[in-house]
């Protein structure tokens, strides 16, 4: 192309402090250096560990950044020693990894890789090896991908291949949230079929546990979420009761109990809240039950009492879902081609990357599933 091996102008949405809009802002991007692709951008979702990173981290080494980490778009030219990608191929960039040579990667116990930005500066969420700059200063890359961008780049672990025929503006949620969520289920808890579910938090995370439940073949499926609007759409993605904390005295995991005769067989939470976490611990069932950590924070410690251990549940985490990046997102792309998951249902609102803040005010105030911003035309 006739940009390749040239610094690109183009806009992109820029974070230059905690707690503050985003501007948009003419950003300069430069080549791609050795194992790296440049990829424009054409949709991103905004996620709620966007918000995090903004509103509650707000790392002060973390600014100024471009956000965003849910995104697909197409190559636009590679950087020495790249073959795997080539200009014009549709891509998603991947925050976590797959080099496929370290110890995490070669171990099918898990999709860590020992590679990428999360090895060192995981607390920070951003990486200062950027190609950013704007205003002649150095702008930080946020989770290693920053697709408020119309144009990014990043290293060739940390993109995935993807289907030529998927349309990008739905696919782009695979980025993170409906993997991260859907994973949880099906990779880390490996809910089996017949069984009974919680999943607490209904945003694009929770929806997506919701459905990965449904894929495996859960009997019941209880959505817990203090916003009762939320269920119509649950029922979509295959639950098929609601409860809301708000309706009862009682704690909540006393209340999901008392439903299922001692407790569910595995609970996911999607909320992000240590109390939250707590919850869906002991709305297990003793002697089997599974819960699975999903929704993302740093902020606190999580606690509980050991005899909820030691009487045989099971307390686990789940980072992306499981899924190891750069195989499993191709895979969950075809998936979706073949109509097995759902990702059209996820989408709320279409918007264009201008209006990036007014996405982030209807996350923020739950008005929203998932906004996907158009950054790039095709």
């Amino acid at each position: 192309m006739a940009t390749a091996g040239k610094v690109i102008k183009c806009k992109a949405a820029v974070a230059w402090e905690p707690n503050k809009p985003l501007v948009i802002e003419e950003i300069e991007v430069a080549p791609p250096q050795a194992n790296e692709v440049r990829i424009k951008i054409v949709a991103t979702g905004v996620c709620h560990t966007d918000l995090y990173h903004l509103f509650e981290g707000k790392h002060k080494d973390g600014f100024p950044a471009v956000l965003g980490h849910e995104g697909a778009g197409i190559v636009e030219s590679v950087g020495p020693g790249v073959t795997e990608f080539k200009t014009g191929d549709k891509v998603i960039p991947l925050f976590i990894s797959q080099c496929g040579e370290c110890r995490f990667c070669k171990s099918p116990k898990t999709n860590f890789c020992n590679e990428g930005w999360t090895s060192t500066r995981q607390d920070v969420m951003s990486s200062e090896d950027s190609r950013f700059t704007c205003k002649g200063q150095k702008i930080l890359q946020f989770m290693g991908t920053s697709t408020f961008s119309q144009y990014t780049v990043i290293n060739q672990i940390a993109v995935a291949k993807i289907n030529s025929s998927a349309p990008l503006d739905k696919v782009c949620l695979l980025g993170c949230g409906v993997c991260t969520g859907y994973g949880a289920a099906v990779n880390t808890a490996k809910v089996e079929p017949g069984s009974t579910c919680a999943v607490f938090g209904l945003g694009a995370v929770g929806l997506a546990a919701v459905m990965g439940c449904k894929s495996a073949g859960a009997r019941r499926i209880i959505a817990v979420d203090i916003n009762p609007d939320k269920f119509e759409k649950a029922k979509v993605f295959g639950a098929t009761e609601f409860v809301n904390p708000k309706d009862h005295s009682q704690p909540i995991s006393q209340v999901l109990s008392q439903m299922t005769s001692g407790g569910v067989d595995y609970s996911l939470e999607c909320v992000g809240n240590v109390g939250v976490m707590r919850s869906a611990l002991e709305c297990c069932i003793k002697g089997w039950g599974v819960s699975v950590i999903v929704g993302w924070t740093d902020m606190d410690n999580v606690a509980t009492r050991p005899i909820n251990l030691i009487g045989g549940r099971t307390w686990k985490g789940s980072l992306f879902g499981g899924f190891k990046s750069k195989d499993g997102v191709p895979q969950m792309v075809n998936a979706y081609m073949d109509k097995k998951i759902k990702l059209d249902e996820f989408i709320t609102h279409n918007m264009a990357l201008d209006e990036v803040n007014d996405a982030i005010e209807l996350m923020k105030h739950g008005q929203c599933i998932r906004s996907v911003l158009s950054v790039s035309l095709q």
